[in-house]
């Protein structure tokens, strides 16, 4: 499997626009947003705007880095369903 970002300007209806479409395999399966500074100590980390299939979160989560945020994708993309 090859994980691939691509750099995109998402409409989120706030700051946050900064993302990054998630791609495994050339298939769309999330798309990350950068948190911009109105979330105070949060601001700079990746957000899980939205995932599709393995990546589904019922809590999306937050990371420090695009590294976390690519080895918690690629962990779950692993995860047998």
């Amino acid at each position: 499997m090859t994980l691939r970002l691509q750099a995109v300007r998402v409409r989120t209806g706030s700051d946050d626009e900064d993302g990054r479409l998630v791609l495994a395999d050339d298939a769309l399966v999330g798309i990350l947003v950068r948190l911009s500074p109105d979330h105070g100590e949060t601001a700079g980390r990746w957000f899980l705007e939205a995932g599709f299939g393995e990546l589904r979160h019922p809590v999306p989560a937050a990371f420090e880095d695009l590294a976390a945020a690519l080895a918690w994708i690629a962990d779950r993309l692993r995860a047998p369903n």
